[in-house]
């Protein structure tokens, strides 16, 4: 964290030099060309191997705070259409004097972006002043969970030994934040070890999968850390203030624990200030963190077991704090032309040190990992709901709910799905047939106006009439006793 003594930056930056040395690792190499034989008795050719594809980079700084003497460990979430940034700086007009968080949207990752009070950067959390976070917020985790975005931050009341620790705050727009867990921390040091780096524990980033809230960050007393005090712990809880029900990471997989401060007996990457998040076309964790040539993303399995495929680096200048693109749960963005085996990695992060010696000048840097393994299992590929693909019966299968609806007419196709593929990924086989879409298909409107497709006297729920136009089916209206009278067996608006 940045003061005017800058606790958390001057440790840190100390420790991100020596972490950047051991483990580097680069983008796999392309397949070397391979040839395919009509021959039965041949094996097929091996599967692509995944490789580092499209590097980008935005075109020059995309936020700052307003006069500001660092701009860092950025939180980005990609929703509706827009993407927001928090980030940690500092700004003259809010009180007390100390690290402070801002936000801002742009319309892509490459900036420019803007406060929603029309400044380069609005202040939105400062110090608490009488609390654990008195002077210092600074490395923000947002997430969106159920309408509630939710604000995980390293907190401080000054500049003393293992002064850091785990914040978490609630809001109804991601601007006006109210501290959560009775203003306490929610993860302080575990005091397992002493090392020369007493910077403590923060840095969070948290996603959310399946229910469980999974927390990551820095703890330089944790006893599974590097001499330098680098090291990446994993605590997860139903709870998003992690104050009940809480599982550590450690050598046997998740284990209940008491609370937050158990000791930390497994690190699951030697870096400090990364973020993460979640892949669901490969059921697995993406950890972004800086290594000498950039931002490595290393891959853990959805238990922590394997690593699913190899790890890639975003090239280009760093200098702390890669913030990652992400859903608002904090999953990985879908590509739209290939989302099994194609992921977008993007990240802000800033790129030099700045007359205050603290890091700043956010950039966008990214690039795709193309040929991933994805959509093995039908729980991954629910990354395919509501995309289209090409059907063997020379029509359109549309994944809706892990199940296929087969569409006859490629017109009526393009309307209800997100988008139609040109390849078909090979686990759509393994999906149920759950309708088929005849052309002229009857129609039914309900008295309150919505139209639904009757397939198999089973209603099936589309956007408007267009569809049914498409589609050549005649368009009946029913009294609200017919239309009740038929089962409603799947919605295909989006």
């Amino acid at each position: 964290m940045a003061g005017p003594t800058r606790l958390l930056g001057t440790l840190l930056a100390l420790a991100t030099a020596t972490a950047c040395a051991p483990g580097v690792a680069e983008p796999a190499a392309p397949p070397p060309p391979t040839t395919t034989s009509t021959r039965p008795d041949r094996p097929a050719p091996p599967a692509p191997r995944p490789v580092a594809d499209r590097n980008r980079q935005g075109p020059g700084v995309v936020a700052a705070g307003p006069e500001a003497p660092y701009n860092y460990g950025p939180a980005v979430l990609a929703e509706g259409g827009r993407i927001r940034m928090w980030w940690c700086s500092q700004v003259r007009h809010a009180d007390p004097p100390g690290d402070d968080l801002l936000h801002a949207e742009s319309a892509s990752p490459s900036g420019p972006f803007t406060a929603p009070d029309g400044s380069s950067g609005q202040s939105v959390l400062s110090g608490s002043v009488t609390g654990f976070d008195g002077k210092h917020v600074c490395d923000p985790s947002v997430l969106k969970v159920g309408g509630t975005y939710y604000l995980y931050y390293t907190g401080a009341a000054g500049e003393h030994a293992h002064g850091n620790a785990v914040g978490v705050a609630t809001s109804p727009d991601g601007v006006h934040w109210t501290r959560d867990a009775g203003g306490l921390p929610i993860v302080s040091p575990s005091y397992d070890t002493t090392r020369d780096n007493t910077y403590g524990a923060g840095q969070p980033s948290v996603l959310f999968v399946d229910g469980w809230f999974y927390l990551l960050f820095t703890d330089t007393t944790g006893r599974a850390a590097g001499w330098n005090g680098a090291g990446q712990f994993v605590l997860r809880a139903r709870d998003p203030t992690f104050l009940n029900h809480v599982e550590a990471l450690g050598e046997r997989g998740f284990e209940p624990v008491a609370d937050t401060r158990r000791p930390r007996t497994r690190s699951v990457v030697d870096a400090f200030s990364a973020d993460w998040m979640y892949v669901d076309a490969l059921k697995a964790f993406a950890i972004a963190h800086e290594t000498e040539h950039g931002t490595t993303i290393t891959f853990w399995d959805h238990d922590f077991t394997g690593n699913p495929v190899p790890p890639v680096t975003i090239p280009g200048r760093w200098r702390e704090g890669p913030g990652l693109v992400r859903t608002p749960e904090g999953h990985a963005p879908l590509s739209p032309e290939d989302p099994c085996g194609r992921i977008p990695l993007d990240v802000v992060r800033a790129t030099v040190d700045g007359a205050a010696a603290a890091p700043t000048d956010l950039g966008h840097f990214g690039l795709d990992l193309a040929h991933a393994p994805g959509c093995r299992t039908a729980a991954t590929a629910r990354v395919l709901d509501g995309f289209a693909v090409p059907s063997p019966e020379n029509t359109v299968d549309l994944v809706v709910g892990g199940e296929v609806v087969r569409v006859e007419r490629r017109s009526v196709a393009d309307r209800l799905a997100t988008r139609v593929l040109e390849r078909r990924p090979p686990i759509v086989d393994e999906l149920p047939l759950a309708a088929r879409v005849p052309a002229g298909a009857k129609a039914l409107r309900a008295p309150d106006g919505r139209t639904a497709l009757l397939l198999e006297d089973e209603l099936w729920l589309v956007a408007d009439e267009e569809v049914a136009r498409l589609n050549s089916s005649p368009v009946t209206a029913v009294d609200q006793r017919t239309w009740d009278g038929y089962e409603q067996a799947g919605d295909l608006r989006r």
